[in-house]
């Protein structure tokens, strides 16, 4: 008869990509917050369910909330197996894990393992997962040769990361995984942005992929990007390693964000309330006014306006402060803003890498 195997996350981590399936089978509201990357959502209890079954836990008592959770458990294992599991072959290889104590994943473990299936079960669920990103975050930012990408907003600085990605270098693209373009106008209309666990995830599976042969590049990014923080780690790495000085005249860099912050110029009432942030730097007047030009059509002379009054002496504020080899970075001039110029660009520095041999390479975390 066969059972579950049970795993900790480190001795998992080697075989994690074996698995056909990561099951997490905490409710819906769980598994958004955050989930061990590629894993799918079978809830054993969904978010009614699990309050229900809390409440009389607490308020009469665990046998009793023990049966009713039973019943409920069961009804939804059995909706999983009918929608999602019927077709699966008898090698098929499931992950199971819930929050912690094992409950709800070991229901579902041991019905598949019983059915025939090849299951494991991850012991201290998806605790065991956080506390393991939060321990190896460090280990990472200190494993690898880091690359910032500098210069003021609009330089097309994100442009360049995702150029670099597509040709094959390492990047860590801190705004993407966020969702927002750090800047106080960087929200994205169509996309909230994440907990902060799961970008925290987001960095850890990324970094956990590269080769500490070869460089990452990153832009350079304050502690926040919205209202997701940086972890110490990442952002102490960052500080400390040389830069490269993407420069672009004025007149590029204001079509370049044109182009990215097209919904604002699309929807003047939303940008007028991301000014609202700046009153408390340049006055109401200031703001007024640039709120004038936006409610007149006239946003490529707000974005000029932004770019000399609001980002680019804050810029310079900021990356001589924070960034230490910003003072000596490798200038990298670009006249466009075409794909060919970022193109041309991401080659350029990764030709400055090649030839360079690291130390050791890095384990898988």
């Amino acid at each position: 008869m066969k059972y579950p195997e049970i795993l900790g996350f480190k001795e998992l981590l080697p075989r994690l990509a074996n698995f056909d399936s990561i099951i997490d089978v905490r409710s819906p509201a769980e598994y958004a917050e955050d989930h061990i990357p590629g894993a799918i959502n079978c809830p054993v209890l969904d978010d009614e369910q699990r309050v229900r079954v809390g409440t009389i836990y607490k308020q009469v008592n665990s046998f009793e909330a023990k049966k009713i959770g039973a019943a409920l458990i069961a009804k939804n294992i059995a909706q999983h197996i009918e929608t999602l599991f019927l077709d699966k072959p008898k090698d098929w290889t499931p992950l199971i894990y819930c929050w912690r104590g094992g409950n709800r994943s070991g229901a579902m473990a041991l019905i598949l393992a019983r059915i025939g299936w090849p299951v494991a079960q991850l012991e201290g669920g998806y605790k065991n997962f956080r506390t393991h990103v939060n321990d190896v975050l460090p280990e990472l930012a200190a494993r690898f040769r880091w690359r910032v990408i500098c210069g003021p907003t609009g330089s097309g600085k994100s442009r360049l990361l995702q150029t670099l990605a597509a040709q094959g270098a390492q990047v860590l693209d801190l705004e993407q995984l966020a969702a927002h373009r750090g800047s106080v106008l960087g929200s994205l209309p169509s996309q909230p942005q994440p907990s902060q666990k799961k970008f925290e995830s987001g960095i850890w599976q990324t970094l956990r992929g590269f080769d500490a042969m070869q460089p990452v590049f990153v832009e350079a990014e304050s502690k926040k990007v919205g209202k997701l923080r940086v972890p110490d780690a990442i952002m102490e790495a960052m500080r400390k390693s040389p830069c490269i000085a993407l420069c672009l005249p004025t007149e590029q860099r204001v079509q370049l964000l044109m182009e990215d912050y097209a919904h604002f110029v699309q929807d003047t009432e939303d940008l007028n309330q991301q000014l609202d942030c700046l009153q408390a730097l340049h006055g109401k007047e200031k703001i007024q006014g640039w709120k004038q030009l936006a409610n007149n059509g006239l946003v490529h002379e707000l974005v000029r306006e932004l770019l000399e009054k609001h980002y680019d002496p804050a810029y310079l504020r900021s990356i001589h402060k924070n960034f230490i080899q910003s003072a000596h970075a490798v200038l990298l001039d670009q006249t466009g803003i075409a794909n060919e110029d970022f193109l041309l660009s991401a080659k350029t520095l990764c030709k400055m890498e090649d030839g360079y041999v690291a130390a050791e390479p890095a384990p898988t975390m």
